[in-house]
């Protein structure tokens, strides 16, 4: 990768790890402080979910932002109003303040994503790209992962970790903002029907959705179930940590398996590794804490590439000119999904225990590869010389993945798509 590219990226980089800082400490700490608080865990569940539907709504309303007033000032204004958000989960802790703030945090958050991986499309090339994509997912990741040890020198009882949440937020606009020189120009995504989504790959489709479900109950009801089962805080920010960065060590092997086989086989072959884990601490339930470390590691490890998998699979089947549309739309509905899994997990955990978090886990992982199977012996693979390349990319969330169709250059006819879906998200963190 170029010098030059290094040294215009790196406050972009610099400023979007901070914020997956206070994005990741955020909404650990909100599963966590609300077990404390003695919140239901339905009602937890439903406060997590608030932050995907205003996710969801960010991705609607952010492109038109950055047509109406410009990258910049979108930027500043939504990680104030994020930043303010924190503060006000501080002052008032009740569940309708929390969703109400959640959902905020959500649309900021989505233009916030927005922002950064179309100013970062526009300065990559077709040259370097996929590695410099691969360097922002990398740092996204590590942000995520060291927010969760935050959560030991800090009392989740106390309003301190809300103002360093806040305190971080602010600190990410410093970088992004100063470095700012020209911003791109966008254009907004057209459309494209989900039936003929399906239609032309039914099994990505069914993938897209079941790994929205996956990655927003790991990622928000997580720490709810580590709580519930009697971790102190710095367990539950080690468990935390652990989900998510060992999504880092899969994803390029995954991906590099998927370019060479079947696609349909990798994703069955995860879910059904996923299955077993999740299924294994489930039964078993107590078990050492080092085994149960390295097999809820491994679960998250797999079951967080099922997105890149899923996107990689119907992007083969379509033509280039379509990847920008079926993107945004596949991006909305996975976020759609999302919204349903916390409060799915946080019902059935208040109705059978804390053991129902991997139990769900491994139904929907389960249910996921038997619909691959069913639809491997309905349909030939698709053939080598057509497979596109791997797409590195995550649940929306957690990471970016928000810029889908936002970069629609003639001279770019395929490559908007993959740079608003490369963070699972992450999925997420939220």
């Amino acid at each position: 990768m170029p010098l030059t590219i290094i040294n215009t990226t790196w406050p972009l980089l610099l400023g979007m790890g901070v914020l997956m800082l206070g994005a990741g400490l955020q909404s650990t700490l909100l599963g966590l402080r609300a077990t404390l608080e003695g919140f239901p865990t339905p009602v937890t569940g439903a406060i997590m979910s608030c932050y995907y539907l205003g996710y969801l709504l960010g991705t609607i309303a952010a492109p038109r932002l950055l047509r109406q007033i410009g990258h910049i000032r979108v930027f500043a204004a939504l990680a104030a109003v994020a930043s303010a958000a924190a503060l006000v989960q501080a002052l008032f802790v009740n569940p309708f303040a929390w969703g109400a703030m959640r959902a905020t945090s959500g649309l900021c958050f989505a233009g916030i994503y927005v922002v950064a991986e179309s100013w970062l499309n526009d300065r990559a090339s077709r040259a370097n790209r996929g590695r410099l994509l691969a360097v922002y997912m990398l740092v996204l990741y590590i942000g995520l992962g060291c927010a969760q040890f935050l959560l030991i020198p800090s009392n989740p009882s106390t309003p301190a970790p809300f103002m360093l949440v806040s305190a971080l937020i602010c600190l990410a606009m410093v970088p992004i903002v100063v470095s700012a020189r020209q911003a791109p120009e966008p254009a907004l995504p057209s459309k494209v029907r989900y039936r003929d989504l399906y239609r032309n790959s039914p099994l990505g489709v069914v993938a897209v959705a079941l790994s929205g479900l996956i990655s927003a109950i790991t990622f928000s009801m997580g720490p709810v179930y580590a709580r519930l089962s009697g971790m102190g805080t710095s367990d539950v920010a080690t468990f935390m940590a652990l989900s998510i960065l060992a999504a880092v060590l899969t994803q390029y092997p995954v991906g590099r398996l998927s370019d060479r086989i079947d696609r349909r086989t990798v994703i069955a072959g995860v879910c059904t590794v996923a299955t077993a884990l999740a299924g294994t601490i489930a039964v078993f339930g107590a078990m050492p804490r080092v085994l149960f470390l390295a097999l809820s590691a491994a679960f998250s490890g797999f079951v967080l590439t099922l997105y890149s998998l899923a996107i990689s699979h119907v992007n083969d089947k379509l033509e280039p000119a379509q990847t920008v549309a079926a993107s945004s739309s596949l991006l909305r509905l996975n976020g759609a999904a999302a919204a349903a899994g916390p409060v799915l997990a946080g019902s059935l955990m208040a109705a059978f225990g804390p053991s129902a978090y991997f139990a769900t886990l491994a139904c929907l992982t389960g249910a996921l590869t038997v619909y691959d199977l069913w639809r491997k012996s309905r349909r030939r693979p698709v053939p080598s010389a057509q497979k596109g390349p791997f797409i590195n990319v995550q649940p929306h969330g957690m990471t970016g993945q928000v810029a889908a169709g936002l970069d629609q250059r003639p001279d770019r006819p395929a490559e908007g798509a993959a740079v608003g879906e490369r963070r699972a998200r992450v999925r997420d963190v939220q």
